[in-house]
This record gives C-alpha cells, sequence and structure tokens, in this order.
C-alpha cells in the first residue's frame, strides 16, 4: 500500500477500546489493544477472538498440543474508551503546541 492512500486511524498500541460489533461485543468492557496491523486494519484486542492453533511439537516448542490464543479484529468493530464519558467515543484530531492530540468528542478531554 502507498504512503499516498494510506488510512489514518484513530486507534494506537496501548489504547483502551471497546468492541462493539461480533461474539465479543462488549460495550461496557475497556479492553487493551496489544497491536495495530494498518495495513490489514486489524487490531490484536487483549482477550478478543480467541482462536485454537493445534501446534506441531518443535525444538522451541517441546509439547505440542492446542493453544489458545487472541486473533485480530477489523479495526471498525472496536470503538476508543473514555473513562469520564464511561462510554466509546468518536475522536477528532486538533492541533495542540504543533502536535496532533486525539480529542474525545463526548468529553473533550484528550485521549493519552
Amino acid at each position: 500500500m502507498s504512503n499516498r492512500f494510506k488510512p489514518k486511524f484513530n486507534i494506537k498500541k496501548g489504547d483502551t477500546v471497546v468492541v462493539i460489533a461480533g461474539d465479543d461485543k462488549d460495550a461496557k468492557k475497556p479492553r487493551k489493544v496489544l497491536e495495530v496491523f494498518p495495513d490489514k486494519s486489524r487490531v490484536l484486542v487483549e482477550g478478543v477472538n480467541i482462536v485454537t492453533r493445534h501446534t506441531k511439537p518443535s525444538a522451541r516448542n517441546t509439547r505440542g498440543g492446542i493453544v489458545k490464543k487472541e486473533a485480530a479484529i477489523h479495526i471498525s468493530n472496536v470503538m476508543l474508551w473514555d473513562a469520564k464519558a464511561g462510554a466509546g467515543v468518536k475522536v477528532k484530531r486538533t492541533r495542540e503546541e504543533g502536535k496532533l492530540v486525539r480529542v474525545s468528542k463526548k468529553s473533550g478531554e484528550a485521549i493519552k
């Protein structure tokens, strides 16, 4: 994907989000973003979309077996969590002291 048409996302690694669609939908339970995949428009969220992987024994993993781990979900299925509003919020970007800052549209607070 070229940088010219690369989408900009308001969600970053370490943010607190709520899942608004899918099997793990819970608009009141904030969760942490573990990783963002901007080229695929997906995010890895803690405790969401758990899949089972059947692994063979290898040099690194001497015991094979069934391993449960998180899989990525589409970025449109999550919303940033605003602690002050106590809900998922839309975000706008504003310039403060020459830097772009993400600001909650509900409470007007800057998101760290």
